[in-house]
């Protein structure tokens, strides 16, 4: 430990819609929070951009929030762990500390043409075998060689060592080790794995895919665990000589917050997206259901531990799009109690494909449709719908995992849930309904933080291993599945139609 007095943990949560600085005790509880929402820029269709230097101000703020409600300063800090939103690409001056553009959304589909062109014949499927990933819009690869394709000068400047490229974990620990004066310029594991261009097995950048791509590797972070001590706070900064010592994306970091150890653990975040990871332990484990093959984490120089994962695009932004683009809302909780007004969703089902399906689909042709309208349909029914969309999707990736891990003897009990959405009970009680197993939310539902935090103290022996992390967990809330099976079934064919009217909507003209 950095020394006696170093009685918390920091933890930085790096979001797609704002930043949170959280502090937790030893116990693994909250002492203290700061958060700061940042732009959504959206200059296109289909464009989802942030403010790198915006991110790193508002990090910066929420520290300094999360340190002044609990009285503390850096002495108190034993470690900081960071998580982040995965994939957003940023590319920065090495010298300067200024991003070339502004910082390309994980959930942008401009690269489209880049994933095609770079599928030719061989499909979407093509690097999958190296990397775990489909050449999909999703992933930061395409998104380095759209900047360096795009931006003028990027491409001369970047082959002569000046540019760095990193998602939003590698931005912020560079910045906060020093920036152009020192700062460390690497990622963890888990971040590397979603950008296409890292081998799942050797855990080091496949020189072949980066060369296709067209992205200098010297541009590229070195790769490291998921917990270690990476650097210090730089001298003049709030965090000034605190080791900084846990990086994970945020969908593996909630993995590790919710103590999914074992292979066969699984938990699902309900946010934006929904995400779900499930352990297949020292397995890499190949998807032929549309999931994808990442790492969970990797501890010091422990073997690396592998995941499988389904992620869904559209959840919680449904609820927020009935609220900002319908005004059917006026906050994002009063979709429950809207939904509440009814029994049943009335015969309507929202496939919200705004932009393209996920798991298990991969579908960038299709588009959101509202099906199966009457006269009968009135708002509460669409609310209804809006949250079971989340459910049924969340089913679809379940049984994707379920035939993918066949061979491993993998098999869900239950489901670990965390994030805003499972504060819905009227969704936590159809999502057990809907997956046939019991679903369970943690005491602390912030375990996103929690894992980034765990990850970092565990480097510094303020926590002694996972056995501290299994100890600390404790459920809130358990759900136990309701519906008869013949009533689910009927559901979910209900559901699978109408996924299938949202497919071949995207054409030459529309695009």
């Amino acid at each position: 430990m950095s020394s006696h007095s170093a009685r918390y943990v920091l933890a930085i949560d790096q979001g797609t819609t704002s930043t949170r600085a959280i502090v937790f005790d030893h116990s693994g509880g909250i002492v203290s929070a700061g958060q700061l929402e940042h732009d959504q820029i959206l200059p296109r269709a289909g464009w989802v951009e942030h403010d790198a230097t915006q991110i790193w101000a508002n990090v910066r703020e929420t520290v300094a929030q999360a340190l002044a409600r609990a009285d503390l300063s850096a002495a108190g800090l034993a470690a900081v762990g960071i998580t982040n939103q995965r994939e957003t690409t940023v590319v920065w001056d090495r010298r300067t500390g200024e991003p070339v553009c502004p910082a390309i959304v994980w959930q942008d589909t401009r690269t489209q043409a880049i994933c095609d062109q770079l599928a030719g014949a061989a499909g979407p499927d093509k690097y999958k075998d190296v990397c775990g990933l489909p050449l999909a819009t999703y992933f930061s690869g395409p998104k380095i060689r759209w900047i360096l394709d795009h931006v003028p000068g990027a491409r001369e400047r970047a082959r002569a060592g000046d540019l760095l490229f990193g998602n939003t974990d590698s931005w912020l620990i560079w910045n906060m080790t020093g920036g152009p004066d020192g700062g460390v310029h690497l990622t963890d594991v888990t971040n590397a794995s979603r950008t296409m261009l890292m081998n799942l097995r050797t855990l080091t950048w496949d020189e072949a895919i980066c060369d296709d791509m067209g992205i200098p590797v010297a541009m590229l972070p070195r790769i490291e665990s998921s917990s270690q001590v990476y650097g210090h706070g730089r001298p003049r900064g709030l965090l000034s000589g605190v080791p900084i010592a846990g990086d994970l994306g945020d969908q593996q970091a909630a993995t590790f917050g919710q103590a999914c150890f074992t292979a066969g653990a699984a938990k699902n975040t309900y946010g934006t997206g929904c995400f779900m990871l499930i352990n297949t332990g020292h397995e890499v484990v190949r998807s032929g259901h549309g999931l994808l093959t990442t790492m969970a984490y990797q501890i010091g120089r422990q073997p690396p531990v592998y995941a499988l994962e389904g992620s869904i695009a559209v959840t919680g932004s449904l609820v927020q799009w009935l609220r900002d683009n319908l005004g059917m809302i006026r906050t994002a909780a009063e979709v429950e109690a809207l939904a509440a007004t009814v029994d049943d969703n009335g015969g309507a089902y929202i496939v919200p494909a705004f932009s393209g399906l996920f798991a298990p689909y991969w579908r960038p042709d299709a588009r959101g449709a509202l099906v199966g309208l009457t006269r009968y349909v009135n708002a509460g029914h669409i609310a209804r719908a809006a949250l079971e969309a989340t459910a049924y999707q969340t089913r679809d990736v379940m049984d994707a995992m379920v035939a993918d891990a066949a061979g491993q003897q993998l098999s869900l009990t239950e489901l670990k849930v965390d994030g805003g959405m499972t504060a819905n009970e009227t969704l936590m009680q159809f999502q057990a309904d809907i997956l046939g197993v019991p679903v369970v939310r943690p005491r602390v539902a912030e375990t996103t933080a929690l894992g980034a935090a765990y990850a970092a103290g565990i480097a510094v022996g303020f926590w002694s291993g996972e056995q501290d992390v299994t100890g600390n967990w404790a459920a809130d809330r358990r759900w136990e599945p309701r519906l008869d099976s013949a009533e689910r079934d009927r559901l979910l064919r209900q559901w699978h139609k109408a996924v299938a009217k949202t497919l071949d909507w995207v054409d030459e003209d529309t695009a």
